[in-house]
C-alpha cells in the first residue's frame, strides 16, 4: 500500500531543506580515529575542546599486515586473522561511540590487496565501524595535517616524509594547507621483506635497496627541489625509531636532536659491520621495530640523498591526528570533500546555473521520499548534492556518453577527503543518471543509492529544458509498487518530450524489478485536493 502524498510548495520546502542541511551541527565531546597501516594498526581518542583536539586515549597493535601479502598481491589468513583480533579489541573500546564520531581508514595493503573486497565485511564487523581505503594522496593530506596541528604554526614551507609500512608519502605545504602531496609505493615492511628477508643486513642488499627507493623518489626530486621547503619533518613509526636510535646511541654530531645525514650514515654502517639489527646492540631498540628496521632505514638514506637533506625533525602528529581534525572539520561544516566538489566543478567548467536548479529539485524529490532532516540521512542527502553538481562533468570530455566520462572521472582521479568507497558511490550515481539501470544491477535493491539515483534521474529529466520555467507541482512517494510519479495533466500535454522521457523510465526501473507509475493529475482534481 501506498503512503499518503505529501502535498508540497516547492518555494518554502526547498528553503526548509537548505536551511536544515546547512546550518545543522552534530556535538560530540569525544571522537576517534582508526589508522589500519601496513605495519601497525593505531586507535587515537581525542577529546574536543574548543574546535582543539587533545589526546584521550590510545592504542595500537603490530600486525604486520603487509608482510602477508603474497607475491600475487593477495592476504594470507595468518594476517588476516592478526588483523581481526586486533580489530575486536579496538571495537569493545569503541562501545557506546556515534557511527558520526569515529572515522577508520586503511592504507596501502588493503588498496593494493586483490582480497580486499572479501576482507573488509569482516574487519567491519569486527570492528563495529565502517572502514574507508583511501588513496595516497589522501593518506598524504590528512598525514600532513595531523602534523601541522602537532607543531608550531610558521610561515616558511616544511617538507614533511611518512615512511610507513608498504608506502612512504611526500608533501610540502605552508601552515596546516598541503601544497605537493605523492605517495610511493615503497615502506619499511615491504622492503623488509623484499630486501632482508632472513634479517640478514648486508653492503649488496642495503645498496640494492636504497638504490630501488632512489629510482622511486627520483620520479618527484626534481618538481620537489623546485617547490623548495625550509624545515624537514618526518613523521610516524620509522622516523621516530630513527631519530631515537640515533640522539641515544650519539650518533648525530654535536648532540643535535632528529635525525642527521652524518647520523644515518653511522647507523647504516653499524648495521651492515653486525650483520643484522640485533647484533648492533643499539639502546633504544625495540622487538616491534627490528623485523623492519633495515628496510626503513635504506628508504630514509634514499629520502636524505635523493632531496638533499642535512637533517630532519620529528613530529608525533600524523595520519591519526589528521583524520581526528579532518572529522571535526566536518562537524562545523568545513567539509574538505565539499572543496572538492567545488574544484572539480571549476576545473571540468560544469553550468553551476543548471547544477544548482537540478539539485533544488532533487533535494525536494528526496524530501517527499525520506525525512531528509533525520541524523540517518545525513550522508545520502550529501551524497546527492554532491552527484548533482558532478553530473556533468564528463560533458568537458564529450557530450555522446558524458555519464560514463564522468564516471570513469570519479572513479580514477584524487579526490582530496574522499574515499575509495566514496568516489566509487559518486561515479554510480553519475553513471546511473541516464540510460539503462541494468548495469547497475549488482547493487542490492535495498540499497538506498537507488533511491538516490532516482531523484537525480527524475530531476534532470524535470529540468532538461535547461530553462528557468517554474516546474509544476509534483508529488513522488514510494509504497510496495515502487515509485508513484504525480503531476497535472496539463503539463504533460505540454511537455510531450519530457513526458516520452517519462514514460521511458517506467520501462527502465520495471526491467531493474522496482517500479514507476506515473498518475495524470486534472485541473479540478488538484482544486479539490
Amino acid at each position: 500500500m501506498l503512503a499518503e502524498p505529501i502535498s508540497v510548495r516547492h518555494d518554502s520546502m526547498l528553503s526548509d531543506i537548505i536551511r536544515n542541511t546547512e546550518n545543522s551541527v552534530t556535538s560530540y565531546e569525544q571522537i576517534a580515529a582508526v589508522d589500519l597501516g601496513s605495519n601497525s594498526f593505531r586507535l587515537q581518542i581525542g577529546r574536543i575542546l574548543d574546535d582543539q583536539i587533545y589526546p584521550l586515549d590510545s592504542l595500537k597493535a603490530s600486525v604486520r599486515l603487509a608482510s602477508g601479502l603474497t607475491t600475487e598481491k593477495m592476504l594470507d589468513t595468518a594476517s588476516q586473522q592478526r588483523a581481526l583480533a586486533t580489530l575486536r579489541r579496538f571495537g569493545e573500546r569503541l562501545r557506546g561511540f556515534q557511527p558520526e564520531a569515529v572515522r577508520v581508514v586503511a592504507t596501502n595493503t588493503l588498496r593494493v590487496a586483490k582480497n580486499a573486497g572479501k576482507f573488509l565485511p569482516l574487519a567491519e564487523e569486527a570492528l563495529g565501524f565502517p572502514i574507508e581505503i583511501i588513496g595516497g594522496r589522501e593518506e598524504a593530506r590528512l598525514i600532513y595535517i595531523g602534523v601541522a596541528h602537532s607543531l608550531p604554526a610558521v610561515n616558511h614551507k616544511r617538507l614533511v616524509v611518512d615512511i610507513g609500512g608498504g608506502s612512504t608519502e611526500f608533501i610540502i605545504g605552508r601552515k596546516i594547507e598541503p601544497q605537493l602531496m605523492e605517495s610511493l609505493y615503497m615502506g619499511c615492511v615491504s622492503y623488509s621483506r623484499r630486501f632482508f628477508p632472513d634479517g640478514k643486513v648486508g653492503k649488496k642488499h642495503f645498496r640494492e635497496a636504497e638504490l630501488a627507493a632512489s629510482q622511486e623518489i627520483e620520479t618527484l626530486a626534481s618538481r620537489y627541489r623546485r617547490a623548495g621547503w625550509h624545515e624537514a619533518i618526518g613523521s610516524s613509526g620509522t622516523a621516530r625509531a630513527i631519530a631515537d636510535l640515533l640522539e641515544l646511541n650519539h650518533l648525530n654530531p654535536g648532540g643535535i636532536g632528529g635525525i642527521t645525514r652524518q647520523g644515518l650514515e653511522k647507523l647504516r654502517a653499524s648495521m651492515i659491520r653486525a650483520g643484522s639489527v640485533e647484533a648492533t646492540g643499539l639502546v633504544g631498540l625495540s622487538s616491534d621495530r627490528i623485523p623492519v628496521l633495515p628496510g626503513g632505514l635504506a628508504i630514509m638514506c634514499a629520502v636524505f640523498s635523493g632531496l638533499g637533506i642535512e637533517h630532519m625533525s620529528y613530529a608525533d602528529g600524523a595520519l591519526r591526528l589528521g583524520v581526528l581534525y579532518d572529522l571535526l572539520g566536518r562537524f562545523h561544516h568545513h567539509d574538505m570533500r565539499d572543496s572538492t566538489v567545488l574544484h572539480f566543478m571549476r576545473r571540468y567548467q560544469v553550468d553551476e546555473w543548471q547544477a544548482r536548479h537540478v539539485r533544488n529539485t532533487a533535494l525536494i524529490i528526496l524530501g517527499q521520499l525520506i525525512n531528509i532532516d533525520a541524523p540517518e540521512h545525513e550522508n545520502d542527502v550529501r551524497f546527492l548534492k554532491w552527484a548533482v553538481n558532478l553530473h556533468e562533468i564528463g560533458i568537458s570530455i564529450a557530450h555522446n556518453s558524458y555519464h560514463k566520462h564522468g564516471a570513469y572521472i570519479l572513479s580514477n582521479a584524487d579526490m582530496p577527503g574522499f574515499s575509495k568507497k566514496d568516489q566509487a558511490r559518486l561515479a554510480l550515481m553519475v553513471l546511473g543518471q541516464r540510460g539503462k539501470l541494468e548495469k547497475l544491477s549488482a547493487l542490492p535493491q535495498s540499497n538506498a543509492t537507488w533511491r538516490l539515483i532516482f531523484c537525480l534521474r527524475l530531476a534532470i529529466t524535470l529540468h532538461r529544458s535547461r530553462d528557468d520555467q517554474s516546474l509544476p507541482d509534483f508529488r513522488v512517494r514510494y509504497g510496495t509498487g515502487g515509485y508513484q510519479l504525480e503531476l497535472p495533466d496539463y503539463w504533460l500535454t505540454s511537455n510531450p518530450l519530457s513526458a516520452s522521457v517519462l514514460s521511458d523510465e517506467t520501462v527502465a526501473w520495471q526491467r531493474v524489478g522496482s517500479g514507476l507509475r506515473i498518475r495524470y493529475r486534472t485541473l479540478q482534481t488538484a482544486i479539490a485536493a
